[in-house]
């Protein structure tokens, strides 16, 4: 047969029976039995030996974690700020006093963040002197009271609206968790505003935070460890139909806490808008 003459579907089709099994030679596509053990015991072995080097490498990485405190935490060193409630945009706040379903959603944020701190909640917690840092050696670590009166007017016990009904809006401001941080001289949570005919109140006076709350040990040693708040209610006048404040907050008082970095903008710092609509 020449190149150019061309197999009939038949002798195609025997020839293909003949490559999945030859009777002859007993072969399967074109291996005998012997030669595809062969070659499956050589995968098993080699695939074998990948997963128990892969196995035994990572049971080696986490001989070296500890299961309660991050090996490397050196990369921050100075914690950023939050606030709450959760903005519906971006860092940005908008409200109407004529319209309760405008805030609804900031009020109900409000109150599940802050019942870990009603009184009934704290009640097994310590009670811990103020000024002077709470360093512990375990292994049970307690957990300071933060008593929720020491955000007055933002505290929600006489206000469940948090002013926002009254176009005297609250926001919480809180430092991120930083395992073993100990803040040095007196720090505080400084806040200043833009822009609008507004007053700023902060609690507790002038932002304090008490040392007392640090150093925190982390999430699974110090379970029921409850970060220390500053709030800040906003008031807006009621003869202007719409107006819109930027709040800066920033960490102040403590030479070892940043509150300004070229690289990182929102060390230490935090900044938002609040709308308030008639």
């Amino acid at each position: 047969m020449t190149k150019k003459d061309k197999k009939s579907f038949n002798q195609s089709l025997a020839e293909w029976k003949l490559f999945i099994y030859n009777p002859t030679t007993g072969e399967f596509l074109g291996r005998t039995a012997k030669s595809w053990g062969l070659i499956l015991l050589f995968y098993l072995v080699f695939y074998g030996f990948l997963a128990a080097l892969f196995t035994f490498t990572m049971w080696a990485m986490l001989q070296t974690l500890n299961d309660e405190v991050p090996k490397y935490r050196d990369q921050i060193s100075s914690p950023g700020l939050m606030v709450f409630p959760k903005p519906v945009t971006a860092l940005e706040y908008s409200f109407s006093m004529s319209d309760p379903e405008s805030y609804k959603g900031y009020i109900e944020d409000l109150k599940k963040f802050l019942k870990p701190y009603g009184v009934e909640a704290q009640k097994n917690l310590t009670v811990c002197p103020d000024g002077a840092l709470f360093e512990q050696k375990g292994p049970v670590y307690a957990a300071c009271q933060f008593p929720v009166a020491l955000l007055e007017e933002c505290s929600g016990v006489n206000d469940p609206e948090f002013g926002y009904s009254r176009g005297h809006p609250c926001i919480l401001v809180k430092m991120n968790r930083i395992i073993e941080l100990k803040p040095q001289g007196e720090p505080r949570i400084y806040c200043s505003h833009k822009g609008g005919n507004v007053t700023l109140s902060i609690y507790p006076p002038d932002g304090s935070i008490d040392l007392k709350y640090f150093p925190y040990y982390g999430k699974k040693l110090h379970a029921r460890y409850l970060q220390p708040l500053v709030a800040l209610q906003l008031g807006f006048g009621t003869s202007i139909p719409k107006e819109e404040v930027t709040v800066e907050c920033k960490i102040d008082g403590s030479p070892n806490l940043k509150n300004h970095d070229d690289r990182d903008k929102f060390l230490g710092r935090v900044v938002f808008k609040i709308s308030k609509h008639a």
